[in-house]
């Protein structure tokens, strides 16, 4: 089995003398860190936090796009661009499975005091970046409805579905948002995916987490490819019992990801 530093240089990828060195991990790992991190939210039931901040503010929103139907186009891009802005909003989670795995105290004082930490600037500088993605996911979603679909006049929900399913211009719009999408999600899960664990745990500083960050991904193609589609499977299906079931997936998935970081870096 090759080391970490063959592996670069087989690669041609780099790896800084000072970032934390990268373990290739396998599928099973990702089935163990999605349980603790199911055991970490039954023994502390992180969803209040969820009801309380992010439901409302959601709820706010798509009430919004349902009844303005100049901006209903946004509303599924709105939707999945969300899950870019995930790792930034689970960081409260991160804490509070650090605090557990090391037997200290994990009240959800201790997860809003993250905000108090040392590293709170690179953590927003991160979380800036992923905004910064996220509102450029949404102009470009825009740019193109407005390209391709932008003559027709949009009366209603029901015109606007019929002109996306049943016109050549539809069905590009289609194809080409989910390929832009997949492109904007493959970028912040690449940056994020262990960045912010990384930055609570070690307070490292913010290029060191994004490599840090890409070399997990670049290391463990497959298995982070799977964790990806889990993630996504996982919020789909959350999002349909009128997005309830968010109440217990993301702060799983938070919970889960603070382990997957455990696993894929080094002590």
């Amino acid at each position: 089995m090759i080391s970490n530093a063959e592996r670069n240089q087989v690669t041609g990828h780099t790896q800084h003398a000072a970032d934390p060195r990268v373990r290739t991990i396998t599928t099973a790992d990702l089935r163990d860190a999605l349980w603790r991190g199911y055991e970490d939210f039954k023994a502390q039931p992180s969803h209040l936090l969820f009801i309380a901040l992010i439901y409302p503010v959601a709820g706010v929103l798509l009430a919004q796009l349902t009844v303005s139907y100049n901006i209903f186009p946004l509303l599924f891009p709105l939707v999945a661009g969300f899950a870019l802005l995930g790792p930034f909003a689970a960081i409260g989670l991160y804490e509070i499975s650090r605090r557990r795995e090391r037997g200290m105290d994990s009240s959800w004082g201790h997860a809003l005091a993250i905000w108090r930490s040392r590293s709170i600037g690179t953590i927003t500088a991160l979380g800036a970046i992923l905004t910064g993605l996220f509102l450029t996911w949404l102009i470009v979603a825009w740019v193109l409805y407005r390209w391709l679909l932008g003559d027709a006049p949009l009366t209603s929900v029901e015109a606007f579905m019929t002109d996306v399913l049943t016109t050549a211009n539809g069905w590009t719009l289609v194809v080409a948002g989910n390929a832009l999408g997949a492109l904007f999600a493959l970028t912040a899960f690449s940056i994020s995916v262990i960045s912010f664990p990384l930055i609570i745990d070690r307070h490292v500083d913010l290029a060191t987490a994004v490599r840090t960050s890409i070399s997990a991904v670049e290391a463990n193609p497959r298995v982070m490819l799977v964790w990806g589609l889990m993630v996504t499977a996982l919020l789909v299906l959350g999002c349909l019992p009128v997005l309830v079931g968010l109440i217990i997936v993301m702060p799983v998935l938070g919970h889960a990801t603070w382990h997957l970081y455990r696993k894929v870096i080094e002590k």
